[in-house]
């Protein structure tokens, strides 16, 4: 049996393809741009700068608390299906028991309202690598990091 469940979740974008992150170190948020999944504009790497304080992190840690419990509330459903065929499953061939399934159970997620992205912040485009522009507060505008190689600039 696989334990692996994969549950495709869409994360608004700003209307100009911005995602908004948050860093592991600073906390602060910020937005990168949005490439199509494997899109030759995308660069391939293992780590993303934090645009506002130029720490690295490996690229799964930058999501915001809000994404995280949109993510987790809507694959609720999909994590009971699992563990109630998961358990039918384990039972399934046994002699002298009989499970019935109970179809109201739940792990009691509750679905999260949609997640809306607001049109803020103001973009920055790294020299060394613009393909891969940011947004951040206006405020930070004197000093930001690019976000694939971490090198310094003013927006």
């Amino acid at each position: 049996m696989n334990d692996e469940i994969r549950v495709p979740v869409n994360l608004p974008l700003d209307s100009d393809g911005f995602l908004r992150r948050e860093c592991p170190n600073c906390e602060r948020e910020f937005k990168w741009f949005s490439h199509q999944e494997g899109g030759p504009d995308a660069e391939a790497v293992d780590q993303y700068f934090c645009p506002l304080c130029g720490v690295p992190a490996h690229t799964d840690q930058w999501w915001t608390p809000s994404q995280v419990e949109y993510m987790r509330g809507v694959s609720g459903p999909a994590v009971d299906r699992f563990v109630q065929d998961s358990v039918q499953q384990m039972f399934k061939g046994m002699k002298g028991m009989k499970l019935v399934p109970n179809r109201s159970f739940s792990l009691g997620v509750d679905t999260p309202d949609a997640l809306a992205e607001p049109d803020d912040m103001i973009i920055a485009e790294p020299p060394c690598h613009p393909n891969e522009p940011v947004k951040v507060p206006e405020e930070n505008l004197k000093q930001v990091h690019c976000l694939v190689c971490g090198s310094a600039f003013t927006a």
